[in-house]
């Protein structure tokens, strides 16, 4: 897990991208434009692996590296990745390190064939797993549990008939929060973990079938939402359409309530739920805690926006954008020194003080994980003005860190986790503060069951 938590956001671990063109079109740029959807999951690697299902078996390209999709995958590059079949990958690491080594796809070639997959999430299990690994002798020098994942599909493979029959077997050995695709080169296949903790949907354009982690990415390469994965579905995609397996499926069920406040684009449906509607109903939550005399409510961009309408409608206080975002600053998690990384927040970030200046304010955001981040932007209001600083989080404290693919650090680094809510109010700079509850929840995505782990320490897999 990375020492830093850049600007004091969660971040998720990847987004994972699988398409399979029936009638032999090259998917090349369709997955190139589908990570460019998922860019904000991951933003340390990116990659492609690609085949032809008309051409030699096993002839699987790929290519990855370190850094955005854009500068990883650049024009010559996608020039040869041509196939009709093919999984994408960007990568935030929370399991193995920040090395081109752990970039994904992994691809590799066994005594049956290639595969190459894309994994989103944490194997709790995976040491365990790599020692049995290594007692084959497979796993000597793997460091990431995607890697590890793969050896157990392919263990599996050389066992079995079909490689449909070698996820399955492999599936029932892993514990966690996953979600995969794994590209054969005569078929795609998308696993969902059994608590559906990390999404996946599924989507059709015209002859092609396709897998991402985010409804965003389909729309964005002309698909149309067919429906989510099941938690502990295996779907395969060939030549002859789409075969559905939930023998694996079962319940209860433990969806990340993070897609839901941060992670997740605001034009994604997941699991049913549209992503900014979810925002906008905490935010109408967070205004029936307590009346707040202000002027204007404001959210700090971008998920805090539809959360601070959602309060503006509900408390009858004016909405107003009180930020500037630049959005072409660059990735600020490489700054080398804490002075560069504070910095990043005030080039990001820009006050627009005719809307602040001589205001009271009501000031929405997702989080708070360590608190640096928002003094800074309290500082910056103040700078500009703003008369009173009323902060609202549109979720409960940080209190526990998660271990299915969310980078939360250590309870010593949160925090909540050593600090009253009274103590951290005077830490920032707020005259006053306020979270979600936990059981405001189902206000923003109704019966869905969730995994909360991050804030009451009630794990769903261990």
């Amino acid at each position: 897990m990375t020492s830093e938590i850049i600007e004091d956001k969660l971040h998720e671990e990847c987004g994972v991208f699988g398409i399979y063109e029936q009638e032999g079109i090259d998917v090349n740029k369709d997955i190139y434009y589908g990570l460019i959807a998922l860019q904000h999951r991951g933003q340390e690697s990116a990659g492609i692996s690609v085949s032809d299902t008309t051409g030699p078996m096993g002839n699987v390209i790929t290519k990855k590296g370190m850094g955005l999709v854009s500068e990883v995958i650049n024009k010559d590059a996608l020039n040869t990745l041509k196939g009709n079949i093919g999984v994408g990958h960007v990568r935030y690491s929370t399991s193995g390190g920040s090395t081109p080594e752990n970039a994904q796809p992994i691809a590799m070639n066994y005594i049956k064939g290639s595969l190459a997959l894309v994994h989103n999430g944490n194997i709790v299990n995976a040491s365990e797993l790599k020692e049995e690994q290594m007692y084959r002798g497979q796993a000597h020098y793997t460091t990431s549990d995607s890697e590890i994942l793969a050896y157990e599909i392919i263990s599996e493979r050389v066992k079995v008939t079909t490689i449909e029959e070698a996820v399955k077997n492999a599936a029932t050995r892993l514990k966690g929060g996953f979600a995969c695709v794994i590209m054969s080169p005569r078929k795609l296949l998308a696993i969902r973990d059994p608590l559906g903790i990390k999404p996946l949907v599924l989507g059709k354009r015209d002859n092609a079938y396709m897998f991402a982690s985010e409804s965003a990415a389909i729309t964005a390469v002309g698909g149309e939402l067919i429906r989510d994965v099941k938690p502990g579905e295996i779907i395969s995609v060939t030549k002859d359409g789409i075969v559905s397996d939930e023998s694996l499926c079962s319940k209860p069920h433990a969806h990340c309530i993070f897609e839901y406040i941060y992670f997740a684009r605001d034009d994604s449906i997941i699991d049913g739920i549209e992503v900014r509607e979810s925002r906008r109903k905490a935010g109408t939550a967070l205004a029936r805690l307590d009346k707040v005399d202000a002027d204007i409510v404001c959210g700090v961009p971008d998920s805090g926006l539809a959360a601070a309408e959602g309060y503006s409608e509900e408390s009858k206080i004016p909405f107003a954008i009180a930020f500037y975002k630049n959005s072409y600053i660059g990735r600020s998690f490489i700054k080398p020194t804490k002075e560069e990384r504070n910095a990043a927040v005030h080039m990001k970030l820009t006050v627009l003080k005719s809307v602040v200046e001589g205001k009271s304010i009501v000031l929405i955001d997702d989080s708070i994980v360590r608190g640096t981040t928002m003094k800074q932007i309290i500082e910056m209001l103040r700078n500009a003005g703003a008369k009173e600083v009323h902060v609202r989080i549109s979720s409960p404290p940080f209190l526990y860190p998660c271990y299915y693919g969310t980078d939360v650090p250590s309870s010593g680094q949160l925090i909540a986790s050593e600090h009253s809510t009274e103590e951290i109010r005077q830490s920032i700079g707020a005259d006053s503060l306020a979270y979600l509850r936990l059981e405001d929840f189902h206000i923003m995505v109704g019966n869905l069951s969730l995994c909360s782990a991050c804030f009451n320490n009630n794990y769903p897999v261990g």
